[in-house]
């Protein structure tokens, strides 16, 4: 029967390695090898990676590549992406050609505005709390004063509080809502400590306001913490040119840029639709998230949460014809950073941090939506002419030969036999073992 280890964060690498083969593996020598085969034998590398998480045993490494030809207001990039899905990148990069012929992708960062709550319980009468509010509006921002000197010498810092009574939703429940702006820091630890300092300053204030003493109820801060939710930090990326130069697939621009504007329509429209839609783009932003090195769960997060910002869960992207030209966008929200965090650590961020021309977090927002928007037309694009199938079947029919380790002889006549046949594993399989016969 297995029992629960002691101490498991104090023993080193091998030891913690020996315990999990041990209790659940069998003693397997095979599973050793696999952990210790994807260890950098550059041991000053291997510790750097060591420190970013507790209880490493091995690395798990994820393709790192490249997506050319991306022009983005008047300037050609090489995103780096960083992503396991077969044809993604692959995607990425035919978007990114067809529209260099077509004028490219126009961006724009509309807002950068980050914000948290402190979160407060609070019982007794609301003017008593507003007015104190009012009066220690200014105590306030001052307690952070020491903690925001840095940030505000690069033009950011604390930007306003306000508080707000949600007691209709929730009795009780008032919170101080606090904006930021944070440059090319992703934010979230200054954020943090930011409100957690004034937390304490509202609590140790209202302890002597009179109103407060007179009645015996007194505001309490239950959490302070940063939103994942930033619709008040917007990017937009649009790509646009007239539909006669919109053939595709053997298709022509018209009926094509038709049944385009109609699929993103549908994902408006309907929700099953629209997820799926949705992680599409998902697909090219979390790949440039990954490879520059920012958290690619809290972007997930406020999108998905921006997606249903009206009620609905919808499109991220909009597409229409007008005055003869298709015109195909997304606008989305996106927290992210381009100093601290791994961006000063992990050599491959840096790596294409540096191949993106060191940019600013404002620069980063616009070149993730670019890649956003790429991959959700190329996505399209199969959809409405070939079908989504054609594309994803030649990288699966790549990884099961691999699998296979077929020679390249027989990689030839198997791509070959396959552009006329359905590819499944057994099938794939099955033409291998009589070409050896």
């Amino acid at each position: 029967m297995l029992q629960p280890v002691s101490g498991f964060s104090k023993k080193t690498k091998d030891e913690k390695i020996d315990w999990l083969v041990s209790s659940y593996l069998n003693n397997d020598s095979d599973s050793k090898n696999v952990l210790k085969q994807y260890w950098n034998n550059d041991k000053k590398l291997q510790k750097l990676h060591d420190g970013f998480i507790e209880n490493t045993i091995s690395n798990y490494y994820l393709p790192f590549a490249i997506a050319p030809n991306f022009l983005i207001n008047g300037a050609l990039f090489a995103i780096p992406m960083v992503i396991e899905e077969s044809s993604v990148v692959a995607a990425a990069s035919n978007t990114a050609k067809y529209w260099l012929e077509r004028g490219g992708f126009q961006t724009e960062v509309i807002s950068s505005t980050k914000n948290g709550q402190i979160h407060i319980n609070f019982y007794g009468d609301d003017v008593a709390i507003q007015t104190f509010f009012l009066e220690t509006k200014p105590t306030l921002i001052t307690s952070i004063s020491e903690i925001e000197k840095n940030m505000k010498k690069r033009g950011g810092g604390l930007l306003d509080i306000v508080l707000i009574n949600a007691t209709d939703s929730l009795e009780g429940y008032y919170k101080l809502h606090c904006t930021f702006e944070t440059n090319d820091a992703m934010g979230a630890n200054f954020i943090n400590t930011c409100l957690e300092e004034i937390a304490k300053t509202l609590e140790s204030t209202s302890k002597l306001h009179a109103d407060f003493i007179l009645k015996n109820e007194f505001p309490e801060v239950v959490m302070s913490i940063l939103s994942n939710y930033v619709p008040e930090c917007l990017v937009r990326a649009q790509v646009s040119c007239p539909v006669e130069k919109m053939s595709a697939n053997g298709m022509d621009g018209k009926t094509f840029a038709s049944k385009f504007v109609r699929a993103v329509e549908i994902a408006k429209v309907d929700k099953r639709r629209a997820v799926t839609h949705n992680k599409g783009i998902m697909n090219g932003i979390d790949a440039v998230i990954l490879a520059t090195g920012n958290d690619f769960r809290s972007v997930e997060a406020g999108i998905h949460a921006y997606a249903s910002k009206d009620g609905n869960y919808t499109s991220l992207t909009d597409a229409k014809i007008e005055n003869g030209d298709f015109i195909f966008s997304i606008e989305i929200p996106l927290s992210i950073g381009t100093i601290g965090g791994l961006t000063a650590l992990h050599p491959l961020v840096n790596f294409g941090l540096s191949l993106l021309q060191k940019p600013s977090a404002k620069k980063l927002m616009q070149i993730i939506a670019a890649a956003g928007l790429a991959q959700n037309f190329a996505a399209l694009r199969s959809l409405v002419t070939t079908g989504i199938q054609k594309g994803h079947m030649k990288m699966h029919l790549a990884n099961i030969l691999n699998n296979l380790n077929v020679s390249q002889v027989e990689t030839v006549k198997a791509v070959d036999y396959f552009n006329y046949h359905t590819v499944t594993h057994s099938s794939v399989a099955n033409f291998i073992k009589q070409l050896r016969k």
